[in-house]
């Protein structure tokens, strides 16, 4: 659990989803927080993989020229 300060924002959001909400009882900003969480990691996850696509490609370029370097050592 993060005990982060918490900041009020703004957002927008259809009048039938959030009606619905408030009547399953649906706490909405814990809502908004898991979901933009989730985003938030998914977006890290992307970034990260840009900028180590050259390394992704290389590896995989050394494992077709070299193979793995774990190759003698399987026993299938």
């Amino acid at each position: 659990m993060n005990h982060s300060p918490k900041r009020a924002v703004n957002v927008k959001a259809r009048d039938d989803l959030v009606s619905e909400a408030k009547t399953l009882g649906i706490n909405l900003s814990a809502t908004f927080e898991d979901a933009l969480e989730i985003a938030v990691k998914a977006g890290r996850i992307a970034r990260w993989q840009a900028e180590n696509r050259e390394a992704f490609a290389a590896y995989d370029a050394r494992v077709v020229a070299k193979g793995v370097f774990s190759a003698g050592k399987r026993r299938f």
